[in-house]
């Protein structure tokens, strides 16, 4: 991620219809500039298709008990799937942490707007890491109320070496 990325990322999701501030992308770059994550620009002919983030020392507790890296916030415009980019962006990312870790990580959302990243983590060898469902700092439990929303995972591992 370059300086001027947050304001065209936040403008392509804008046009997507999509809302995503670039005061997010913004502190992206930050934690990229201070060591903590990387993220991964993809581009078709110049143009912003889509990113992942790779966090260093996740906030998720069996990701961060077992020093297991987060693939996080994997993103790929509508215009631009069915590419190849996610592929390429998850294979960079994996790359990229086998290089420093054993495995990595990913939740994913419960409902059908996360389907497909669903069938292409499982696909990919992803496997969940056995804890249930997880929001808001919690693992939840049978009979437990929550709100179906982007907060609602469960998390995934993959070993890469």
């Amino acid at each position: 991620m370059k300086e001027s990325d947050p304001e065209r990322i936040s403008e392509a999701f804008r046009e997507q219809g999509w809302d995503k501030s670039s005061d997010q992308y913004t502190r992206y770059l930050e934690e990229q500039i201070n060591g903590k994550q990387v993220t991964l620009i993809a581009e078709v002919e110049g143009d912003f298709a889509g990113y992942a983030n790779i966090v260093w020392q996740s906030d998720y507790p069996y990701f961060k008990k077992h020093h297991i890296p987060e693939i996080q916030d994997f993103n790929v415009l509508i215009k631009y799937r069915r590419r190849g980019i996610g592929t390429m962006l998850m294979n960079t990312c994996e790359e990229m942490i086998r290089e420093r870790f054993d495995a990595a990580g990913l939740g994913v959302g419960l409902f059908r707007d996360y389907g497909e990243a669903q069938i292409l983590y499982a696909n990919r060898g992803y496997i969940p890491d056995g804890k249930g469902i997880y929001k808001n700092g919690e693992y939840l439990s049978y009979g437990q109320k929550v709100t179906v929303d982007d907060d609602l995972n469960l998390f995934f591992v993959k070993k890469l070496r």
